[in-house]
């Protein structure tokens, strides 16, 4: 097994994340802006030193190569997105662009060039921070995106998408993808959740990213005098709002794990202290790794809305506006990731991923995997995401192992 330095882990990880759009504290590092380019440049001048052959795609894309010694054509990839969200953490995609080179630049160090080809992907970008779009860069690998969802949209500055990526030296992909052929993904993240803190395990094995969908509902009541208007006279959609949050959420808590629901952005009108609130907008987002099931809970949702407006004589407009299937991750390669963890002794859970990677563009397309490292208190898209070198070693030795397996 390779040798992997915690203060080697660190000094990567400050330099790559000191590339940033903004002073202080966190990394913004937004799709095409001045200090994106920056960081794809110097990771390219980075890869070029260790022999790598780098090459870019048509929206910026990075692939650099070590060439395998008996099947070139054969790729085993690994790593992540270089974009962050506004005053990211130090860690959340380029983590995984690091721990594929920290991985790959071992391997060759201790057992010469693989059989097949290595390959380290930077992709432009997975957040949706800057434009509202997310997953340019996997998309665009495997000619997925679509040059009409981001011809007219811009970002906050009013920049519209085909300025900045044209500023910055990129264009459409118009033929074909040329760099989506691959034997093999995996992907090196934190967590973003604190199971593996809590459960005092090192490295978790991603077997299936959840499914996830997304509403936003209107509720229209009567605003009403707040002091003149009895209660059993009320159309209060804040008292529908309330049985529906209680009744969905205590029926989540019986079913439990894997299944996730949040109620999160609120807005009440008239939302002032002496009138009964006549109309409310709300959204509704839940999880599950299983179709079925999440097809089963949220009919529930939407049946348990429905029944209780109607017991209130609430109107209401309910948008499913989000509505993504689950994605199981390869069980070949999951079951080269515990053999291997097995192996080395590596403290290790195979556990599901309740946020979206770009792993989940790739798993459809090639055969999948991810590797979690703890994160603590679960603190993520914040600078205070944290986790402490010692704690991703074990994470960037599985993904060693498991490329010499595929590769080697």
């Amino acid at each position: 097994m390779i040798k992997i330095s915690p203060a080697e882990i660190d000094r990567q990880m400050d330099w790559i994340s000191s590339i940033s759009d903004k002073e202080g504290k966190g990394t913004t590092r937004l799709l095409y802006s001045k200090s994106w380019i920056e960081a794809q440049n110097a990771l390219k001048d980075l890869f070029e030193k260790e022999g790598m052959k780098v090459e870019f795609d048509e929206v910026g894309n990075m692939f650099a190569t070590v060439e395998g010694s008996e099947e070139p054509d054969s790729i085993i990839a690994s790593g992540s997105h270089i974009d962050t969200v506004v005053d990211g953490g130090r860690l959340d995609g380029q983590l995984g662009i690091m721990s594929a080179y920290l991985a790959i630049k071992g391997l060759v160090e201790e057992y010469g060039q693989p059989k097949k080809s290595l390959r380290i992907v930077s992709m432009a970008e997975e957040e949706g921070s800057r434009f509202p779009y997310a997953f340019w860069g996997s998309k665009n690998i495997f000619g997925l995106a679509k040059k009409e969802d981001v011809e007219s949209i811009k970002d906050n500055d009013g920049i519209p998408f085909e300025t900045a990526m044209k500023e910055a030296g990129f264009d459409y992909l118009i033929d074909s993808p040329r760099f989506n052929k691959f034997d093999a993904f995996v992907e090196l993240h934190i967590e973003q959740g604190n199971f593996l803190e809590n459960a005092g395990k090192k490295v978790g094995i991603v077997n299936a990213i959840v499914g996830q969908k997304r509403y936003t509902v209107k509720l229209k009541g009567e605003a009403n005098h707040a002091g003149t208007t009895l209660m059993k006279y009320r159309k209060d959609v804040i008292d529908c709002y309330a049985r529906i949050v209680s009744e969905v959420i205590d029926k989540a808590n019986e079913i439990g794990d894997p299944l996730v629901v949040t109620f999160g952005h609120v807005e009440v009108k008239p939302n002032v202290v002496n009138v009964v609130p006549g109309e409310m907008e709300f959204s509704i987002d839940t999880r599950h790794t299983d179709q079925d099931a999440l097809d089963e809970f949220a009919a529930y949702i939407e049946a348990t809305i429905e029944k209780h407006c109607n017991e209130k004589e609430i109107e209401v407009e309910m948008n499913l506006w989000m509505n993504e299937p689950p994605v199981p991750m390869d069980p070949k390669i999951v079951k080269v990731l515990e053999k291997v963890c097995q192996t080395n002794q590596l403290n290790y859970q195979t556990m599901h991923s309740g946020a979206g990677h770009d792993s989940q563009i790739f798993a459809p397309q090639v055969p999948t995997a991810m590797i979690f490292v703890p994160s603590i208190k679960g603190i993520s898209h914040n600078p205070e995401e944290h986790t402490e070198a010692v704690d991703i070693v074990e994470g960037i030795q599985a993904l060693a192992e498991a490329l010499k397996e595929l590769a080697y």
